[in-house]
């Protein structure tokens, strides 16, 4: 009996166990804070745990905490049962200097075990200096241009808080050198809603350009001039001087639609807390740069093609002793970083008697903010057609390395080729004057196809004619029938370019499609607990698809506008309470906080009024 009950508690507990989740117990907390300013250290554990022994504060003030907050959930998916739970417990913390500091692991216990989390690594940032005032294009600031109507001076983005700089990793370089170009968003105060793609960047004549995948615009904190931006990367890109002298890079302009609070008559407390808003079209240029490039020294040896950088020669040689008509390979690997796009392919001395082919050449480099790296290859191949014993020279690659300011010359060793008689070779040797000359027959002659026949030397007179099925009746029917397709397709296209050629058009059609990839994305941060993220998406959802299909230009977008053109559209009173109340609800929560609870609740109001809309067709 025993046995039996040892076996059945095996049975049980044992899939319960393997199906647990692991115990997972993580740090949170900004990489960026400023100086006197409190921010939130969270530790969240997938269990229930106690005992939470957190690590000394000493660069932070502790000004509460820690609270402490559970939260579970139970889903049912294609019959399947799935739940989580997580537990909670926050700081409120303020930094006393600037510096990178660390804070170190905390430790918890869950069932009776002590499970320790990850450190927390964070750039504490100095203040503001109040007396700081930075100045335009001097520091690389961009200068900006009003675009539409007037807005309130309290929230007024100008050149101070509101620019874009151009930064280049070096501004003297060699000839072919590689330098790193950014143009970076600053602002401060100031509600970036989003950035059009009206950007006009410069024609960058003078350089070799190599783009940087631009993955979704992240946003950090930076202390320039005295002052914390946030900040933002517009645009990356690796360039090389193609000659020396002074090279300019014309100034880059970006569009950036702000939100601004508007002035209105206060009429009671409501009116000033839930403040009115309206959008600004600016348009910030980044200035102009001189890069400034030196001519490569003299003394450049044999060979050299241009290459600059840092690079390797590997070579490698298929066989050194074959048979006639047999493929010998010379493979070269050049590695290293520089101007890969640039090198050329170096030539092989093959001797008299082989057949060379075009050599293959693969690239296999990549872009990073330090320039291009990794791997160019290339194979050669020769074919010998006579026997004999063969030398192949060296094959050289010249480069001017950057760092040491000289010129390096690569080589592969000279190779010796064996080369034997191979099976049904006939070439042979004949002696003209005393000297020995080769000569070979490659192949003989076979038959490829049969496509062409001997000429019919026989009399025809007696033979009847072939008769031919060809209806020519409806032998029309091959012209027509392709004017009829092309006339088709080119109305087709007509009406695609016309309907494409209008804007508004395309973003009324738009309109849902992008909304809907916004909530996508706000599921995401619901998911992950991030509720600015989850706020800032579900606003521009909503205030976005409104935008697109009320044909509302961005600088006119406020609620009693929204009003007027749901009206002129048939929607109903209720409907139009529905849009007010979510775009009243997602404005108070960015700046309130709120339980998960709302947070669900708004991403459904959201969807279900997006979905309501889309079925009154406006």
């Amino acid at each position: 009996m025993k046995r039996f009950l040892y076996i059945l508690c095996t049975l049980y507990f044992v899939p319960l166990y393997l199906l647990a989740d692991d115990v997972v117990f993580k740090a949170q907390a900004p990489s960026q804070v400023i100086v006197g300013r409190p921010f939130q250290l969270t530790y969240s554990v997938n269990h229930r745990s106690r005992d939470l022994r957190a690590p000394e504060f000493t660069d932070f003030d502790v000004l509460a905490g820690p609270y402490t907050s559970t939260s579970s959930s139970t889903s049912f998916v294609n019959g399947r049962r799935t739940s989580s739970f997580e537990q909670t417990y926050t700081y409120t913390l303020m930094a006393q200097r600037a510096g990178t500091f660390t804070i170190a692991p905390a430790t918890v216990r869950v069932d009776g075990d002590n499970v320790q989390s990850n450190g927390v690594r964070i750039t504490v940032l100095p203040e503001d200096e109040e007396s700081s005032s930075p100045q335009p294009s001097s520091t690389g600031k961009a200068s900006s241009t009003q675009n539409t109507q007037s807005y309130s001076q309290s929230a007024s983005p100008n050149s101070d808080n509101l620019f874009v700089r151009t930064i280049v990793s070096k501004t003297r370089v060699s000839e072919q050198e590689a330098l790193l170009l950014t143009y970076k968003l600053y602002f401060a105060n100031v509600d970036v809603a989003q950035l059009t793609n009206n950007t006009k960047l410069p024609e960058f004549t003078g350089f070799l350009k190599q783009e940087l995948e631009q993955g979704e615009i992240q946003t950090e904190l930076e202390h320039y001039n005295g002052r914390n931006y946030q900040t933002a990367v517009l645009y990356r890109t690796v360039l090389y001087p193609q000659h020396s002298g002074d090279i300019r890079i014309e100034p880059a302009k970006f569009e950036a639609v702000i939100r601004v609070q508007t002035q209105q008559q206060v009429r009671s407390i409501f009116d000033n807390f839930f403040a009115s808003y309206t959008n600004v079209t600016r348009m910030l240029t980044a200035p102009a740069v001189t890069i400034h490039a030196t001519a490569l020294p003299s003394g450049k040896p044999a060979g050299f093609s241009g290459g600059v950088g840092k690079f390797t020669l590997t070579p490698t040689i298929s066989q050194t002793e074959l048979q006639t008509n047999d493929a010998v390979t010379i493979r070269l690997d050049i590695t290293g970083a520089g101007n890969m796009k640039l090198l050329k392919t170096p030539a092989v001395d093959w001797p008299e008697g082989f057949e060379p082919y075009d050599p293959k050449v693969t690239n296999n480099y990549s872009v990073s903010t330090a320039g291009m790296s990794g791997t160019k290859s290339i194979e050669y191949l020769a074919i010998p057609r006579s026997p004999g014993e063969y030398t192949i020279p060296p094959v050289t690659f010249s480069y001017y390395d950057i760092e040491d300011k000289q010129y390096h010359r690569l080589a592969t060793p000279e190779y010796t080729i064996h080369v034997k008689r191979g099976a049904g070779d006939q070439g042979g040797q004949a002696t003209e004057g005393g000297a020995v000359v080769s000569y070979t027959q490659k192949e003989d002659i076979k038959q490829l196809g049969t496509d062409i026949r001997y000429i019919d030397t026989q009399k025809t007179e007696n033979k009847k004619p072939r008769i031919e099925c060809i209806n020519y009746r409806y032998i029309w029917l091959w012209y027509v029938v392709p004017a009829l397709i092309a006339l088709l397709t080119l109305i087709v296209m007509r009406k695609q370019i016309k309907e494409n050629a209008d804007a508004t058009l395309v973003r009324y059609k738009h309109a849902n499609k992008v909304a809907q990839r916004r909530l996508k994305t706000a599921a995401a941060a619901l998911k992950a607990n991030d509720k600015d993220r989850f706020y800032e998406e579900i606003e521009r959802a909503a205030w976005t698809y409104l935008s697109d299909r009320l044909s509302i230009p961005t600088a006119e977008l406020n609620k009693e506008n929204i009003t007027t053109h749901l009206h002129s559209k048939g929607v109903s009173d209720a409907l139009i309470a529905d849009v007010m109340n979510v775009l009243s609800t997602a404005e108070f929560a960015r700046y309130a906080p709120a339980t998960d609870h709302a947070m669900d609740d708004l991403y459904r109001d959201t969807t279900k009024l997006i979905n309501d809309l889309e079925d009154q067709k406006i």
